[in-house]
Formats: structure tokens, sequence, C-alpha cells
């Protein structure tokens, strides 16, 4: 994605003037694609100097309304139909996650406390926007709820994981600590040695048939 595809799909069923782009960016594509005003202003300029865009009407103090043009529309359903949309595989999370046996059990964890927090706190911010957003029926509003659910679900993810891969590091010397306390409370326990009244065992080496034999050879 580019931010140009950007423009030309938040124009394809309106005209807009670059204030009005930035509104919908903050409210939208600024949580998968932000821009700041320098950069939209920049990028419709070009766009229009391509032939992709032109200026739909003029106000005071310079106010401009663009409008997509035919090749813009071409242009815009080509990038969404026949070029693969880029992959992001680099992640600095996931790369520390690699190392984190150079730190201690309490630092990793608290690595990992963190980023759960933090996304904890990213999934509670996409529901304040989901809850200010006045939501419509049109493509965009439709779609972008699409969008923002992925950013839910995600978010959540995240959290989920980073809380279950702190229990992970913690949960060997945990085991421990369990085991430990179930072999002392054993060694605690009345009643673990042999009572009066117990069967007599064999002694060690004899079967018990042999052991019976002794025993009456004796009488």
């Amino acid at each position: 994605m580019s931010l140009r595809h950007a423009l030309l799909g938040l124009l394809a069923d309106r005209q807009a003037s670059g204030y009005d782009l930035m509104k919908l960016f903050e409210t939208s594509l600024a949580n998968v694609w932000p821009a700041t005003q320098s950069q939209v202003y920049g990028e419709l300029g070009k766009l229009t100097d391509a032939g992709l865009l032109e200026v739909a009407a003029e106000g005071p103090r310079g106010r401009k309304e663009y409008t997509l043009t035919e090749a813009g529309l071409a242009e815009l359903k080509h990038w969404l139909i026949e070029t693969e949309p880029t992959r992001v595989r680099r992640s600095d999370a996931l790369l520390r996650v690699f190392f984190l046996g150079v730190l201690t059990p309490l630092e990793a964890v608290t690595f990992l406390e963190t980023e759960a927090a933090r996304a904890a706190g990213q999934h509670e911010a996409l529901q304040q926007l989901d809850a200010a957003v006045d939501w419509g029926d049109d493509p965009l509003s439709v779609n972008g709820r699409l969008a923002l659910e992925y950013g839910l679900r995600f978010s959540a993810m995240r959290e989920e994981w980073a809380r279950w891969a702190a229990e992970r590091i913690q949960m060997p010397e945990d085991a421990q600590e369990s085991e430990a306390a179930q072999e002392s409370e054993a060694a605690q326990r009345p009643g673990e040695g042999r009572q009066p009244g117990d069967a007599q065992q064999p002694e060690e080496g004899l079967q018990p048939e042999e052991t019976q034999k002794r025993s009456t050879a004796a009488m």
C-alpha cells in the first residue's frame, strides 16, 4: 500500500479537499497507514499532475476539492487486483523474544508483561475509536469496520500470547517449587512408615515360599 493509493481510494466515491482527506485519515487510515499534512498535500499535487486526479472546485484561501479521474480509478483497481500486498516480515519485539534467555526470568517476564500491556492499550484505543466514529452505510464505513475488527482481534491476540509466554517462562521455577512443597508435605504426613500388625516382608533375595519354609523349620 502507498499513500497515493490511499488517496485514490478515499476519492473513489466522493470529492474532497486536502483538509477533508486529513480528517478521513485521522479517523480511519491513520491506524494502518499514517500520513502527515505535508505528505497528503504533496501527493495530491503529484496525482493531479499525473492525470489521476483533477481539481473539481476551488474556494477561498486556495481551497481545492479533488475528484478521481478514469485513469485514477483504473490505477486504483489495478493496485487492488493485480499487485501483491507488501508483507511486513520484520518484528523488533519478536526478534527480542529469541534472546530472552540472556535475561533473568524476572527480566524476561517483565518484558513480556510490558508487551501485553502495550497490546491491551492499543486494543482499548481501538475500542474508543470504534465508539467515537459515526459509522454509516457507505463503503468506507462498512469496510473500515472490517479493518478495525482486524486490529481489535490482532491486539487481543498479542496480549493473550504475551501473557501466555510470560507464564511459560515462569513455569519451570513454579513447577520446582510445587514439587518441593509436595515432597515436604509427604515427609511430614503421619503413618508413612510400617505400622504394628503390618505383614512381615520377606528377607532380601528370598521368595515368599522360602520365607514360609524357614519359619516352619524354626518351629
